[in-house]
């Protein structure tokens, strides 16, 4: 079982209980998936960097990533219906909770002048949002082997949140670094 899980079920799990005030442990907030997304607009100009950005998601969600499309050509930005504009991966589950432990110990702490994440980036139902400027923060890239910088966005979603703010106590419990709100 994934570390961040057993702590889930064991330690916030009850502390949200007495903070919400509700019996049943299934209307409590959770975690129902991550979606990790690149976007690669530059790859028009060099198609290597879909296939470096592609490994270099791979190796850090561990499942291949989804390539995306453009839906619509857009003159204005000389984009062409049907060519690869990103990639995106989501994760659920053990690979999920794996992800996250990584995320908060391992690549926040590598991120230059971290003081914490943004505590008002929750989209109203209690999702959080945001943004990682280079891959190379994540341990599973070996800087050596990157080509090209690659930023991604981080989205995760919680099942069962009424508001920003219970979203936050769940988060918070499990080990999120939260900015001091100022």
């Amino acid at each position: 079982m994934a570390r961040l899980l057993q702590r889930y079920r064991d330690e916030v799990v009850p502390t949200l209980r007495e903070k919400l005030g509700r019996e049943n442990v299934l209307s409590l907030p959770r975690l129902e998936k991550i979606v990790i997304s690149m976007g690669l607009g530059k790859s028009r100009d060099e198609p290597k960097r879909i296939d470096a950005a592609a490994e270099d998601m791979a190796r850090i969600v561990g499942q291949k990533p989804v390539l995306a499309k453009a839906k619509k050509s857009v003159s204005a930005f000389r984009l062409r219906q049907g060519v690869v504009v990103g990639c995106k991966a989501t994760l659920r589950g053990r690979r999920m909770y794996e992800f996250l432990d990584r995320l908060i110990n391992l690549a926040m702490p590598r991120i230059r002048d971290f003081r914490g994440m943004d505590p008002n980036a929750f989209d109203g139902r209690g999702n959080y949002s945001m943004g990682v400027s280079e891959q190379l923060v994540f341990p599973e890239v070996r800087v050596d082997d990157v080509q090209y910088q690659q930023g991604m966005n981080i989205t995760i979603v919680v099942g069962n949140s009424r508001s920003d703010e219970e979203s936050r106590l769940l988060l918070q419990g499990l080990g999120f670094p939260f900015r001091a709100a100022t």
